[in-house]
């Protein structure tokens, strides 16, 4: 299995769309950033048959300091989930 960057990415983008690196590049850029400021705003994002991202609201716990056991508090969150969509999840099979 190979772990692929950010800049291998961009080559697969540019060579699959053929356009130069720098606009490859644009594209992805642009495409996070569209993707992270709509979860900043709460919206759900579906790429149907890809899946969906949305936000986790994790509330306020309890948890326990697994070096001493001690008692401590742990704070409300926000995450983002993934989840996998039905032509993605059958090609990776």
């Amino acid at each position: 299995m190979t772990k692929l960057t950010k800049k291998d990415l961009v080559a697969e983008l540019a060579q699959m769309l053929d356009l130069p690196m720098t606009q490859a590049e644009k594209f992805l850029n642009a495409y996070i950033e569209t993707v992270t400021s709509n979860l900043k705003k709460g919206n759900e994002i579906t790429l149907t048959g890809f899946g969906t991202f949305k936000q986790s609201k994790r509330s306020a716990r309890k948890g326990r300091n697994p070096q001493t056991g001690a008692e401590i508090d742990i704070a409300a969150s926000t995450s983002v989930k993934f989840v996998v969509g039905k032509t993605l999840k059958d090609a990776v099979k």
